[in-house]
């Protein structure tokens, strides 16, 4: 099968530069039209994930820690750089007396990010210094990752109707404020791959039917006109897996079922792929992948240990399975040395060429 180029590319959020700008600049100018959603690189205080979640639900007034106190600002400033971990602190519970019903969140600080960086992306695009067809992209958590990973596990399902509420409005806010035509909204699939291989206790019930349509209602809850995608994510802690995939059958039968069940349509879908895998075994379940033919894939196959020599050994393999797809790297990139970035993204322009 030949290899179609050049391929275009996909930045999944986190980019640790010095801020937004400084994210639109390196990568508008190193990936040029290569790139065609650009995140703000979730600068600052989001730089790793959903950590800066935690500082909010541990200063929330109806939350106490279920465990020993600790300052929930190390969550988010020991948690960078390279290889850095998620970070798993002492877990939160709801206050004595608070019931789910009772559980109010004001917000969440995504809208307040995306509209401040949406007023960078316009000015840069003003310039010229963003292309005129690049939409700003943002991406979300699913609800269940910063409640699974931050609340205990007696309470999960008392705090996760407030917080998912409350997650639906900043993404409704955000919607509202940003032209659709410039803007993109990724959901972050990943603690749901945790159940899906077993790492985690399933819920009661038909807990897989329930997921998928759950996240089939995230991306539903997204306007047609506005691009909507999904990153289905295994981890970065470390820059390992919280399991290593055998091969893409579990992401192929969860996009699967997405695709089936969503009512709008959906433009992108990103998978991982581990840099030590570039057999035909852990590319063959693609050739089940059942999207429609609008519908963009990315293949989170570039990785700098081994650079553009090895980012084209896995794209010559996933060629023999899917017959067109773009590239990225397995995650984002917020555990990364700083100083590393540049280049990486220097190996994403020239594997895609």
């Amino acid at each position: 099968m030949s290899i179609a180029s050049p391929r275009s590319v996909h930045l999944v959020g986190s980019v640790p530069l010095a801020d937004a700008d400084a994210v639109f600049k390196a990568t508008s100018e190193i990936l040029g039209s290569r790139i065609r959603r650009l995140p703000d690189g979730e600068t600052g205080p989001r730089r790793n994930w959903i950590n800066f979640q935690y500082c909010l639900l541990a200063r929330h007034p109806q939350f106490e820690f279920d465990g020993p106190a600790i300052d929930p600002d190390i969550v988010v400033l020991e948690s960078h750089g390279e290889g850095a971990d998620y970070g798993l602190p002492t877990q939160l519970r709801p206050k004595p007396g608070i019931g789910a019903d009772d559980l109010h969140f004001d917000g969440l600080g995504y809208r307040d990010a995306a509209l401040d960086s949406y007023r960078r992306f316009s000015a840069l695009k003003a310039t010229g210094t963003i292309a005129r067809d690049a939409r700003f992209m943002v991406a979300l958590p699913t609800p269940l990752a910063p409640v699974a990973l931050f609340v205990s596990a007696p309470h999960i399902f008392t705090v996760l109707p407030a917080y998912g509420a409350a997650l639906m409005a900043e993404a409704q806010a955000i919607v509202a404020a940003i032209p659709a035509p410039e803007l993109a909204v990724q959901w972050d699939v990943a603690v749901e791959f945790g159940l899906w291989e077993g790492l985690f206790p399933p819920p009661p019930g038909d807990w897989q039917e329930m997921l998928l349509g759950q996240l089939a209602q995230l991306g539903d809850a997204i306007p047609e006109g506005v691009e909507m995608g999904y990153h289905l994510c295994y981890g970065d802690r470390g820059h390992r897996h919280f399991i290593e995939p055998k091969d893409t059958g579990n992401l192929v039968e969860v996009a699967n079922g997405i695709a089936a069940r969503l009512k709008r349509h959906l433009d992108w879908l990103h998978l991982p792929v581990p840099r030590n895998r570039s057999d035909a075994a852990y590319f063959a379940p693609l050739e089940g992948l059942a999207l429609k033919p609008r519908t963009e894939l990315y293949l989170g196959l570039v990785h700098r240990t081994d650079g553009v020599e090895g980012t084209r050994r896995r794209i010559a393999e996933a060629a023999h399975h899917v017959a067109d797809f773009g590239i990225a790297a397995e995650c984002g990139l917020g555990r990364r040395d700083p100083a590393t970035i540049l280049d990486f993204l220097r190996v994403h322009a020239a594997a895609a060429t």
